[in-house]
């Protein structure tokens, strides 16, 4: 081995080999269509944390100033609508994933 470091480009060079040998070896990842226990979990969860978030910050707020089922109440509420809100957005994700695993499918068809 020598004392002198390999030069930039050699490295650079090397590393572009190395990433063409790895698409050859490695097949490209195709996006996949969520399964509809990925939907129920992800919509469960958004709704049900916001739910319980909102709660859990109005009930502390209410005991702190003594003014018990107010802010519960409106927290709880301000929750719900975070959540549906979550739920809307994490919907159009999933609808974009899916069409994106439609389109891969339609184009390795394609290829065939």
């Amino acid at each position: 081995m020598s004392d002198t470091p390999p030069e930039p480009n050699d490295l650079r060079a090397l590393g572009e080999r190395l990433d063409a040998l790895k698409r050859q070896v490695e097949p490209p990842k195709r996006p996949s269509a969520p399964t509809s226990g990925e939907i129920a979990i992800r919509f469960a969860t958004e709704l049900l944390s916001t739910v319980l978030v909102g709660a859990a910050i109005g009930f502390g707020l209410d005991k702190l100033f003594g003014i018990f089922p107010v802010l519960t109440v409106v927290l709880f509420l301000f929750g719900a609508a975070a959540g549906i809100r979550n739920v809307i957005r994490a919907s159009k994700e999933i609808t974009e994933r899916t069409a994106a695993a439609a389109r891969a499918a339609e184009d390795e068809k394609k290829e065939r």
